[in-house]
């Protein structure tokens, strides 16, 4: 067997290196100057922008049904823990949120949150408290069935209250 000195070998690990910095650059240029590469990144965009928006919209439970509060309040602990792991802080944080907002007793839960998560992320997770609080808000009031009793009346609505 030859007997490879410490020079040679680095001659053939740069020799290595600058062949596949080449090709890297040859496969970048060739993929460019395909006929269809804008049409095809563009859609790939709008396809993932598309995504973004349907899977950034959350469906929220019905708040007279315990059953379901708890399957929804499971569903979005495990959601926004995958979606930390993976690196999707935004989303993640979005379903911990929803979490918080159904949960029965969100202080307490905060404080584990608190003590879990990083110091960045939970500030983030507290700046979004407010607008899921409205958001299920909208939702308590949107998703509630009108009852039998509900048909022949009508409430007045009160839109601001003077002292």
């Amino acid at each position: 067997m030859l007997p490879l000195s410490r020079s040679t070998l680095g001659f053939a690990a740069a020799g290595a290196g600058l062949c596949f910095i080449g090709y890297c650059i040859y496969f970048d240029k060739k993929r460019r100057s395909a006929p269809d590469f804008k049409r095809k990144l563009k859609e790939r965009r709008m396809q993932s922008k598309q995504k973004k928006t349907t899977s950034g919209t959350t469906r929220m439970p019905d708040l007279s049904n315990p059953e379901a509060m708890q399957r929804f309040f499971l569903q979005e602990v495990q959601k926004g823990e995958e979606l930390l792991a993976s690196g999707d802080t935004e989303e993640g944080v979005e379903h911990l949120s929803n979490a918080v907002a159904v949960c029965g007793q969100p202080q307490q839960l905060l404080q584990v949150l608190q003590q879990t998560l990083p110091p960045q992320v939970f500030a983030l997770l507290v700046q979004k408290l407010p607008t899921v609080g409205e958001r299920l808000a909208g939702a308590g009031g949107s998703d509630r069935q009108p009852r039998a009793g509900d048909a022949g009346e009508q409430g007045v609505v009160i839109d601001e209250v003077v002292d």
